[in-house]
């Protein structure tokens, strides 16, 4: 069973597959931990995590598949790799293919915003002919590798263009070979009912927090017709909240002597990590 094979085993049990989302060695061992059967690696969460910086297009290919590279091996579950817009034409595509299939991943997600691309649930967005991000899509399952990766296509159509124009791209994605189709950024329970009844495949729910889609459980996405659900960005605003108040308690008390409760116990560090002193 190869690595998208995998992926769609999962999808093939009735119920929704919850992906953890991952952007460095210790969210992905603690999401490993926690029992996620599959992860996700976000451009959102690791230009924040490696660069400091926004989901503006700052990351490049290779440090996506660079970070791809250190995180898969750290996991024997599926990873899932953003993709973005493939970082170019369709040859920059083939190489993406390549480089995130020598990293371990199980598959890409890849959009059509313009380049520079920006955060799904941003203001500002622009999107590509449909026929370029075909070409790409094809691109990925045309390519020797392509075959043994699970491909998600994503558009952000709805808040460019509309949710016809996005259910348009969302059939046009699955007939060009597209494992899941995930239309970006729905504004209302009405709108992610469309997408689940009237695009064919697999689907594709992003739950952000604070974002623009109503926050859903999984089970009710599965009623609405959503099979993958991803949660990408809850992990690192959680650990950008505790380590601000750490940072908040450090600079005003000098010491967390009084606040221990806060922190990991160097024991369970020493676990999660794979370190024994025997």
């Amino acid at each position: 069973m190869n690595r998208r094979e995998r992926l769609q085993h999962l999808l093939h049990r009735g119920q929704p597959l919850v992906m953890g989302g991952v952007y460095d060695g210790i969210s992905t061992r603690l999401a490993h931990a926690a029992g996620f059967e599959a992860l996700f690696i976000g451009g959102f969460s690791v230009a924040a995590s490696l660069l400091g910086e926004p989901d503006l297009g700052y990351l490049t290919q290779t440090e996506m598949a660079d970070t791809a590279r250190r995180l898969c091996r750290l996991t024997d579950r599926p990873v899932l790799v953003d993709a973005d817009t493939g970082y170019g034409g369709v040859v920059n595509v083939q190489r993406t293919v390549e480089l995130y299939y020598q990293a371990g991943a199980a598959g890409l997600f890849l959009e059509d915003q313009v380049w520079p691309k920006r955060c799904g649930h941003m203001r500002g967005k622009q999107i590509v002919d449909c026929d370029e991000w075909l070409t790409k899509l094809r691109a990925v399952r045309t390519h020797a590798l392509g075959s043994d990766l699970f491909l998600v296509a994503r558009t952000d159509a709805l808040a460019v263009s509309g949710i016809e124009e996005a259910l348009r791209r969302g059939n046009a994605a699955y007939e060009a070979g597209a494992d899941a189709v995930f239309i970006e950024a729905p504004e209302s329970v009405e709108q992610l009912r469309r997408i689940g009844r009237e695009v064919p495949g697999v689907k594709v729910a992003n739950m952000l927090e604070f974002g623009r889609t109503p926050l859903c459980t999984p089970a009710e996405l599965f009623e609405l017709g959503f099979q993958i659900i991803v949660t990408p960005l809850a992990p690192m605003l959680s650990a950008a909240r505790a380590l601000e108040e750490t940072y908040t308690v450090l600079r005003q008390q000098g010491t967390l002597r009084e606040h221990l409760e806060r922190l990991l116990p160097l024991s369970q560090w020493y676990a999660l990590v794979g370190y024994s002193e025997g």
